[in-house]
Parts: structure tokens; C-alpha cells; sequence
């Protein structure tokens, strides 16, 4: 099959829809029934990426960029309207039951657990549904347990137990047989800190040592920083950025900037390699320019002022993400 050595890989997927315009004026009603028109609305367009087995990616966007679709053609729930997708080297959409034991998948709100069941009997029928050696089974439980430490509330059922430890079950159930990609949507969300951090050890574990690729969709920009290697940016349907988050501050110009307190009102801030963003009182603000560093602009202060506290703080991840998002330009995609 081709595109083997890559989890998943896409050239020019698109996925365009007709919309029934609307008419007005006299017999509308009667003309949009019998001759209606329609539109096309493009929601992902030419859209070329490749997630490489044990690698965890973020497909980012705001709300209507079009990360739904492009999940929904991985997945095979859509037939893309042109273009060419490999999930594990096989067409979604032309291998669904195969690629259903691919891929596993967390998508938000939704669940695949019985709503009226224990969790742990969901278990069970998925071990039927995919025919789940009972060893194999049983080991893949004890290993998401000893992570994501489900057996605590998997004798409730799925209806009494909250938010966060439905997502956690949910996760459980999408790796039990063993699949080669995983799918995740707001993973973390309605969780606690101590559940959100061994849900992010439980992801970094499926990545680095059981191989597996991830493709998380998130607003939470702690996971994003926390967990992903790598980051592609949906916008109005084309990815507009794929690199590290790295190399995303170079291109969109994080910065960072030094907040300082004194011990006493200071009439004039200046120091040199510094632009001043604010200044009032025993407060002042200052960016660094002309090549130098945070450190150089704390050391400065030091030396010259009565400082009695400071702080340096980087643009957040939010910010940047808003600036790629506004961009005119696209960014060449490696």
C-alpha cells in the first residue's frame, strides 16, 4: 500500500459542500423548491500534511477553520470532494471497517462508553466488537489503569460519573485494541489538575512507548505546550503553519518583556538595549531591542536602579496563536 512509512499523509485534500441559496421576491418559495440554487462552500481547501508514527500533533484553529472536516475525512466519516488521504496506509473512506481498527478516537462530548452501563462492561463488549484476546485485553486494562487510574470509578455508570472521568474511560476504551492512531478532541477537558496531568502522561506514554500517533485538536494552550511536538494551524480550511512551536515564536514574533519594581518612586527609566513600555511610580515595563537579551536588560536595572522585585514574562501561546491566525501572509509549510 503506498504512504506505509507515515501514520497519515494528505495532498491537496479538499471537502466542498452546496448550500441552497436564498431567494426572495414573488413565488420564492415555489422557485427554491422546484429549481433551487445553490452554492459551494469550500471548508477545507488543498490541504497537504504527513504525521509520522510516534509523533504527537496539534491541529489547531478557531471555531469553523475547518478542523472537524479534515478529523471527519481521517476518520472516514467524509468522502473528500477531491485529493488524496492515507490513514495507515489505507483510504478512510474506502476501507471503513478496516480503518476502524486503525484508529482510535475521543472526540469532546460525545461517548462510546453505554450510557447506562459500567464502564467496564463498555470494556467488555469493545473486547467483542474487535476481538480482543482475553490476555491481550486484560494487559492493555492494567496498563491504561496503572496511567490513567480508571479502576477507581469503572463499576459506575457512565451516566453518574463527571466530565473528566468520562473523558478518562472514553480514552481507556479508544486504545484497547490496540490501534496505530489516535484521535483526540479536548482530551483534558472537565478535568482536574491531577487528572489532566495523568491523562498528559498517559499520551506522552501511547506516543514514546507504544509508537502510537496522536492528533490532538485543543483550546486548552497548556496541553498544546505541554504535549506537542509539533503544531499545524487551520485557518478559513488551509493550514497556514506546520513546525514547532518554536519555530511558530520566530515567525510571529514572541517576545518577552522585564516588569520591575522599586524600592522608590523613580522619575526616568532608561536603560540601554531597552525600549520602555510603561512607567508609573515604582513600576515600569521595559522590552529589549537591538539584539539584546532580558538578561542583559534585569542586569541593567540591577546595576542602575533600587529594584526590589522583578519578573520576565514571554508572549503567551494565546497571543501567538491569535497573531498567526491574523496573519496576511501564509507561512511557508516545510
Amino acid at each position: 500500500m503506498p504512504h506505509e512509512s507515515a501514520a497519515i499523509v494528505t495532498r491537496g485534500l479538499t471537502k466542498t459542500y452546496k448550500v441552497r441559496r436564498p431567494t426572495t421576491g414573488r413565488l420564492a418559495t415555489f422557485r427554491s423548491l422546484m429549481s433551487p440554487a445553490r452554492d459551494e462552500r469550500t471548508v477545507v481547501s488543498d490541504l497537504d500534511l504527513t504525521v509520522g508514527r510516534g509523533e504527537l500533533v496539534g491541529l489547531l484553529g478557531p471555531n469553523g477553520a475547518g478542523k472537524s472536516t479534515s478529523i471527519k475525512m481521517l476518520t472516514g466519516i467524509l468522502t473528500p470532494t477531491s485529493g488524496e488521504v492515507y490513514v495507515d496506509g489505507r483510504v478512510p473512506h474506502q476501507n471503513r471497517a478496516d480503518n476502524a481498527r486503525s484508529i482510535g478516537a475521543v472526540f469532546g462530548q460525545k461517548t462510546q462508553l453505554w450510557w447506562d452501563l459500567p464502564a467496564r462492561h463498555s470494556f467488555g463488549l469493545i473486547q467483542d466488537i474487535f476481538d480482543i484476546a482475553p490476555r491481550d485485553y486484560e494487559r492493555q486494562l492494567h496498563d491504561v489503569d496503572q496511567v490513567l487510574g480508571i479502576s477507581e470509578f469503572w463499576d459506575t455508570p457512565v451516566r453518574l460519573m463527571s466530565l473528566g472521568q468520562r473523558v478518562r474511560c472514553d480514552m481507556a476504551a479508544a486504545v484497547l485494541h490496540d490501534p496505530a492512531i489516535l484521535f483526540l478532541d479536548e482530551p483534558t477537558i472537565g478535568m482536574d489538575v491531577v487528572a489532566k496531568e495523568r491523562t498528559r502522561a498517559f499520551l506522552l506514554q501511547q506516543v514514546h512507548e507504544r509508537g502510537r500517533a496522536v492528533v490532538l485538536t485543543t483550546h486548552d494552550m497548556t496541553d498544546v505546550a505541554r504535549l506537542c511536538e509539533r503544531v499545524l494551524l487551520i485557518n478559513h480550511g488551509r493550514l497556514v503553519f506546520d513546525g514547532t512551536l518554536d519555530r511558530m515564536k520566530l515567525q510571529y514574533g514572541a517576545s518577552r518583556t522585564v516588569n520591575v519594581t522599586f524600592g522608590e518612586p523613580v522619575a526616568e527609566v532608561r536603560v540601554a538595549g531597552a525600549r520602555v513600555l510603561s512607567h508609573e511610580g515604582t513600576r515600569a515595563t521595559l522590552a529589549p531591542e537591538d539584539g539584546h537579551t532580558p538578561e542583559d536588560v534585569v542586569r541593567a536595572l540591577i546595576a542602575g536602579f533600587p529594584v526590589v522585585g522583578m519578573t520576565v514574562e514571554e508572549t503567551d501561546l494565546e497571543e501567538l496563536m491569535r497573531n498567526a491566525y491574523e496573519a496576511k501572509n501564509e507561512i511557508l509549510v516545510p
